[in-house]
This record gives structure tokens, sequence and C-alpha cells, in this order.
């Protein structure tokens, strides 16, 4: 009885979950992100000293112009700018301060539809979400070097593949500074620093590189997934989180890798030299009430003597996690491990060979919903003959169902002597009862891995199926609740319950006849509403999940069906 009832208490809570996901999850989320924006509101142009970019945490922060958020058009239209043209990138330079501060994704909408608009990845300071990327120079104290304010001179109009942009600036005391802009047709920015002395006095510098976000953004929420700072320190990746950056790292020494700051689909990433040893800070800093997050780099000094030049070459990657985009820079510019700056996860061995078979089948057959569809069927033959064992388990499990009721019967509730009869029974018949748990276990990792790759992986984005999916990505649209969109009616979230997570509760339901029941009848009915429950749950998740789960059960009862058929088995 107390198995019985931990078992029904255990369902209960994951019955309240569910229901209680719009409550206690979701409107507590919607509520947050609204605090979040007002808090963005009040957001000023305070920020770490670019001139000092190894400023400690909670030193004050430097005034760089007006307060208050604008509109991002009108703050753009106001600046002094030269456009950045690619074919992936839309945006600008600030002539101010020389920044990278305005870049959307010209092949990436923020809905299927590709009259949407383009996503927006960086944001000038006066938005209500300023995200930059900035090179610069750290000089001696005294000596004038490039800031937030410098108004820069450009030689040459927009910013395209093979057409780069150089600014300078002269200090008036002997030193030229120039800022050399190229970029790629895709996401890589390569950034030349160069100084040079025309004075008749040695200078000290070093070069510097930052990226800055402001505001906490609305992160997945999914612990198989990291948002938020990561790198590549001496070849090992690290990552931290909002919250691991509130708590400021200590600084890291590394000679080359990769830092900045990922979301799910989209990386800024800071890339310095990869032969030169550089100093790297993850700061955390928080300015009337709202939050400053910033991953830099600084480089050692160097003498400057009169008459030389000095040059730094800085890259920087801004763009979509393509993981085959991002293989082919870092064999190309000998980044270590940059394509995990897509989140494998644990088991990298089996999601990075999951992915690039997907990616291959979904360009093969021109849908990528048609290839998770072969690529299960792949993996269903992989695992044939493991779950034949598991399968033909519970064929023996479920022909042994009445002898096992008759037992049951005569020792009623002598449960030692019940025990002891069954294994005899188990031995008379050469049946195994934990015959089919070892398949499911190694199973795991996999299906593990390949829900992994489904889920943080930008291929799938807006990608279309078939009918009324036309992003992969995203929840099943429709609901029963108003009969598929016959009714109209918008539910609430917790009631979207679209067709894909009804099939999958079907198959989940015929997988349950298929098995073995439980011997104890109170489970045999709380096991039932399980399929229930997941109906729910799996709604909530992006449809090409659901449709791999539905399409894997789907084969897993065509499978055991046809072994219990040859080993007449009896279909309850």
């Amino acid at each position: 009885m107390t198995d019985q009832k931990n078992l029904i208490l255990a369902i209960l809570l994951s019955v309240a979950i569910v229901f209680g996901f719009h409550f206690l999850y979701e409107k507590p989320r919607q509520e947050a992100r609204q605090a979040e924006l007002a808090r963005q509101k009040a957001l000023t142009e305070e920020t770490v000293d670019v001139t000092q970019p190894r400023l400690t945490p909670g030193a004050a922060p430097v005034t760089e112009g007006p307060t208050g958020p604008r509109d991002r058009a009108e703050v753009i239209a106001a600046g002094n700018r030269i456009p950045i043209s690619t074919p992936q990138l839309h945006g600008s330079i600030n002539l101010i301060g020389g920044r990278i501060d305005d870049l959307s994704l010209a092949n990436y909408h923020v809905t299927p539809d590709e009259d949407s608009p383009e996503v927006v990845l960086l944001s000038p300071v006066g938005t209500p979400s300023p995200y930059f990327a900035e090179f610069g120079w750290v000089g001696t104290e005294g000596m004038p070097v490039p800031g937030p304010e410098t108004r820069w001179t450009a030689d040459g109009g927009t910013l395209t593949p093979g057409d780069p942009l150089v600014l300078s600036w002269d200090n008036g005391q002997g030193l030229v500074f120039e800022r050399v802009f190229a970029v790629d047709e895709n996401f890589m920015f390569t950034v030349n620093q160069r100084v040079r002395n025309t004075g008749d006095a040695p200078a000290a510098l070093s070069t510097y590189g930052r990226i800055q976000r402001r505001g906490t953004p609305e992160t997945s929420g999914f612990f198989i997934l990291h948002e938020g700072a990561v790198g590549v320190f001496d070849g090992v990746l690290q990552e931290f989180d909002y919250e691991d950056m509130q708590d400021t790292p200590d600084p890291l020494k590394t000679t080359g890798g990769w830092f900045g700051i990922t979301d799910k689909y989209w990386l800024v990433s800071l890339i310095p030299d990869q032969s030169q040893t550089v100093d790297v800070r993850v700061v955390h800093q928080n300015a009337t009430g709202a939050d400053i997050y910033q991953v830099d780099y600084r480089t050692e000094a160097a003498t400057l003597a009169p008459g030389q030049t000095v040059d730094t070459t800085h890259r920087l990657f801004a763009g979509a996690k393509k993981a085959d985009l991002l293989d082919e820079y870092g064999d190309a510019l000998n980044i270590p491990r940059f394509n995990y700056a897509v989140d494998w996860g644990w088991f990298f061995f089996l999601t990075i060979p999951f992915f690039h078979a997907l990616h291959f089948l979904g360009g093969l057959f021109g849908n990528f919903g048609v290839a998770i569809l072969v690529f299960t069927i792949f993996l269903r033959l992989l695992f044939f003959p493991l779950a034949n064992k598991q399968y033909e388990s519970f064929a023996k499990m479920k022909k042994l169902q009445p002898k096992m009721e008759e037992l049951r019967k005569r020792f009623g509730e002598d449960r030692q002597q019940l025990s002891l009869k069954m294994m005899e029974l188990y031995k008379t018949e050469k049946v195994n009862p934990l015959a089919g748990c070892l398949p499911i276990l190694l199973q795991i990792p996999v299906f593990f891995a390949l829900y992994k790759v489904l889920f943080v992986t930008i291929e799938m984005r807006h990608a279309p199926f078939f009918g009324w999916i036309d992003d992969l990505s995203a929840p099943d649209p429709t609901t029963i609740f108003n009969l598929f969109g016959l009714i109209p009616w918008d539910p609430p979230s917790m009631l979207m319950i679209g067709v894909w997570p009804l099939l999958m509760g079907v198959t989940m339901f015929l997988q349950q006849k298929l098995s073995p029941s439980n011997p104890d009848p109170v489970q045999q009915k709380v096991f039932l509403v399980l399929p229930f429950v997941f109906t729910f749950m799996m709604a909530a998740f992006p449809v090409g999940l659901v449709i791999y789960w539905t399409w894997s059960n789907t084969l897993a009862i065509l499978q055991q069906w046809l072994i219990m058929r040859r080993m007449g088995v009896k279909m309850t």
C-alpha cells in the first residue's frame, strides 16, 4: 500500500505541474520579462570604463551620453554611420566611438514569414537593449587614445566583402590611430588596429576588445541549453550563465582561443590573434537598476618607438551558429573548438555526428522534418537487435500473465511466498523479467543526444514540415480546444494541445497496451494516466521533437506487434 500511495502521489504531482505550468511558470516568466523591460527603460549610458578595460568590479562607471532609451531606428538615424552590407548582414558602424553596434541578420527573420523583420543582433547605446562590440587601445596615464566619444574620419563608403573601411584619428601628440574593418560573405569581421608614432618620444600601448550587453535577456530556460558567456581558454571550453557572470569570475589568461556571449541560435565572439597571450575578463555591473554584462580581453603592452608602426589583428564573429560554418572558420583560422559555440552537451560524441547526419538528410530531401523521420528509421535499425530482445522479453512476460495472475490469487497477501513462486515460474519458463531493461538503458544516451540536436541547432529554426507546420522549432500551433481553428477562440498556452502531441499520446497508449501490464490493478489505472500527462507536457515542446517521438513510438509499436504475433502472444 505504501508503494501505491507513493506512486499515486508522484502522478498527482506530475499532473499538478502540468496544469500549473501556465500559472507557476509561464505567467511569472512574462511578468519578469515585463519587469526587465521596465528596468531597461531606466538604463542610462553608464558603462564599464572603455579607456581602462581592466576596471575592477564595483568601480564607478563613466557616462557616455544622455540618459533614457529611445526607439532603435531613431537612434541609428541620428548617428554618424557607415553602412554594412553583406549577403548575411545589414547594419552600420558608428563613427562616434568606431563601434559595431548595429547588426541584423539578413536571412533570419523574427517569424517564419519572410516579410517579418530581420533578427536584430546588435543595437547601439540609447536603445532599450544595447548590445555592441568594440576594439580600442589603452595607453599610459595622460596619453590621449580613442574612446567612446572619439569622432573618427572614414576613408570609404559602405563596408562590404572585398571593400574594407578605414577609420583614422590623430591624437595631436604624435600618434596616428587607424582602425581597418573588413568583413567576409558570412559573419566574420577582421579588425586591424594600427598605430603610427610620428612624434619624437616612445609610447607604450596595449589593445583590447570587448562585447557588452545591457539588460538580462530572456533565455530559453532549459537546463540542456547554455546561454550567457562562453569561450575556449587554452583549449578548455568554459561557460558562464548570466547568474555566474554576476559572481564576477576571476580574470583568465590564455594564448589564443575565443570568448563572447551566446544565445540559443546566435553568437557574438571576440577572437584575438591566436599567437598572442591575452587577459580575459567576464564582468557584471549593475547601473541604475539595470544589469550590464561584458566580456573583454586585453593584449600585453608594447612600446612604440618614434617612426614605428604597430599592427594588431582582431576578429569578431557576429551571427548565426551554423555548425558547418563554425567548423570552416575553426579550420581556416586555427580557432580551437570554435564549433563548440553550439552547445553539443555531454554526449558531444553522439550529438555532433547525429547533427551531420540530419543535416545531410535535410539537404538530400529538402525538408528537415523528413530528415528527422528518415534518421529515426536508421536509428531504430541500429538498435533493432537490442529492441528485439526487449520486445521478446515483453512478449514472454505478457504470455505468462495468466499464470502470474493465478499465483497472485493463490498466495494473496503473502508477498514473500508470492515472490518465491514468481521466481520459480520465471526459472521454469526461462524468462528474465529484467531482460527488457538493458536495451532501454543503452538507448537513453542516444535518444537524449538526438533530442539535444533537435533542440539546439539553428537548422530546425523556422524549418517547415508539411501542412500547418511551418516551424519545427516551435510548438504545434493547433489545439483541440478550439477544434483546430474551427472555433474563433485562442485558448491559454496550457491548453494548446495540437495534433502532433495528441498523436504522440495515442502512440504512448498503444505501447502500453502491447507491453506487460503491471500486476497491481491500482498501478495499472495510474499508468493509464501517463499518456495524458505526457501529451500536455510535450505540447509545449518544439514540434520537431514531438514528430520524432511520435514516429519513433510508431516504429516501436510495429516492431513489437510483429514479434508478439510471431510468438503467438494474444493482443490485448
